[in-house]
Order: structure tokens, then C-alpha cells, then sequence
């Protein structure tokens, strides 16, 4: 009785992994999926440049001041600094991930290579015939078979599956980070290309202006002093929330595209493992 229920229970896992294989049902949403991973990563990617880029162009603005006929140079984008290389290690990290999708989609498409797909529904048709045929039942081979045909299981889906579950754990976990980060990066882009254009200016001195002109040439840029402190607090501000959301996507990425495909295989690999000891 056990004998016929474990049977019956292979042979539904059979037949459903030979129609996976043979319809590509399952390759060709996990090509969807990945597809779909790889534009969001390269989205993210041109976002931490576009981040980068607003933020060097920050570091290279200069302020000149001259209260008093004295020459004062700042450059309140250095505050930028840290979170620059943050943003620079953000954008290694999409590279990173962006490759780790491009070797999925090539072991996607090996996986459900023709051959190699009619040849697994071949085996695993093999395997359910040593299964249920009374002469077969006797072979010496019965059960290399039906570990083979469980191996080629793993084989065949492991890489569909793991595109699969990480579109799911996506949807359910990590969307609504992805989209409030990303759109939070952009609008810090956008906050820190204004600051950029408004501390571009230069209060010039006169030498031959008058005491009056003096005093209130001194009155402007020491006002405009104060200006530049409220900037380089402004620069602070967009600084915190770019580490936020940057740190925000950097969980995103790594744990779809790399740490659940890693934690994903190793689990097959100890079950393919358990198999072939069984």
C-alpha cells in the first residue's frame, strides 16, 4: 500500500515536470520575470549615475565671496562627499546585479534548451514505465532511474524556479520599497541639481565704490554667507535621504538577484544531494 501511494506521488511529479517541460509554460514566465528584474536593476543603475553625476558637479561648485575687498572661496558640495561614495558603490552593486541576471537568462535559456527538454521527458517517461511495468519493476536499474529522472528535475527547473520565487518575493515583500526608493532617489536628484544651480553665483566687490556701497556690499555677502549655511544644510538634508533610499534599493537588489538565488541553489543542491544518497 505505501509502495502504490509513493509511486502514485512520483508519477504525478513525473507527469507534470514532462508537460512543464515539453510546453514551456514555466520558461517562458520565468524569461517574463527576468526580463522584467533586469530592466528594474538597469533602471536603478542609471538612477545612482544620474545621482552621481548631480552630486560631482555639487563638489566642483565654487562660491566666491568679497567682504571688504577679501576674496572668499566655498565649495558647500563637499558635504556631499560620503554619500558619494556610497552612491558610487550603489551603482557597482546594479552592475553586479544586473550581471548576475544576465547569467540567469543564459542558464534560462540552456535549461530549456529543445534537446535538452525532449530528452528529460524522455528519461522521466523511462523512469515511469520501470515505475509500473512488472517487468521492469525487477530491473537492477529501476532505481538509478528514478534518482537520474529526479536530478534531471532539478536540473531542468531549478533556474525557472528561481526566477519564479524571486518575482514572488518580490511582489509580496519588495516592491513598494523598490518604487518608494526609486522614485525618492529621483526627486533627490532633482533636489540637489537646484541647490546646484542656485549657490552658482559670485557677489563681486567694487574698489572704487563708496563707504555706503562698502557697507552694504559687506551687508550682502554677509547675508549671503548665512544663504550658503542654509545650502550646505539643505545639501545635508538631500545627503541623509539619498543614504536612506540608496541603502533601501541596495537590500532590494542584493536579496532578489543575489542572496536568494545563492540560498535557493544551495537548498536544491542539498536536496539533489539527499537524492542521489537515497
Amino acid at each position: 500500500m505505501k509502495n502504490k501511494i509513493s509511486n502514485s506521488i512520483i508519477t504525478v511529479i513525473f507527469i507534470i515536470a514532462v508537460l512543464l517541460a515539453v510546453t514551456g509554460t514555466v520558461d517562458n514566465k520565468s524569461e517574463a520575470y527576468t526580463d522584467e528584474t533586469l530592466k528594474r536593476t538597469l533602471i536603478a543603475f542609471g538612477v545612482a549615475r544620474g545621482l552621481n553625476g548631480v552630486i560631482s558637479m555639487a563638489q566642483g561648485t565654487e562660491v566666491a565671496l568679497q567682504p571688504a575687498g577679501i576674496g572668499i572661496n566655498f565649495t558647500p558640495g563637499q558635504v556631499l562627499d560620503p554619500i558619494n561614495d556610497l552612491v558610487e558603490r550603489f551603482s557597482w552593486i546594479m552592475l553586479a546585479s544586473s550581471a548576475s541576471i544576465g547569467i540567469q537568462k543564459v542558464l534560462l535559456k540552456m535549461s530549456a534548451w529543445p534537446i535538452f527538454s525532449y530528452l528529460s521527458a524522455f528519461l522521466l517517461l523511462v523512469s515511469l514505465a520501470m515505475l509500473w511495468l512488472p517487468k521492469l519493476q525487477e530491473s537492477k536499474f529501476r532505481e538509478v532511474f528514478i534518482k537520474l529522472a529526479f536530478i534531471i528535475i532539478v536540473l531542468r527547473f531549478s533556474v525557472p524556479f528561481i526566477a519564479v520565487a524571486s518575482e514572488f518575493i518580490y511582489d509580496e515583500f519588495l516592491y513598494s520599497q523598490y518604487v518608494e526608493a526609486s522614485e525618492q532617489l529621483k526627486e533627490t536628484t532633482e533636489k540637489i541639481g537646484n541647490i546646484n544651480r542656485s549657490v552658482e553665483r559670485e557677489i563681486p566687490y567694487k574698489g572704487d565704490s563708496s563707504i555706503w556701497e562698502r557697507a552694504k556690499q559687506f551687508y550682502d555677502s554677509a547675508a549671503e554667507t548665512i544663504n550658503i549655511e542654509a545650502r550646505i544644510e539643505q545639501y545635508k538634508e538631500a545627503a541623509a535621504d539619498a543614504s536612506k533610499y540608496a541603502i533601501n534599493l541596495i537590500v532590494v537588489f542584493v536579496f532578489q538577484t543575489i542572496l536568494f538565488p545563492i540560498v535557493f541553489l544551495a537548498v536544491i543542491y542539498s536536496f539533489a544531494k539527499s537524492l542521489v544518497r537515497f
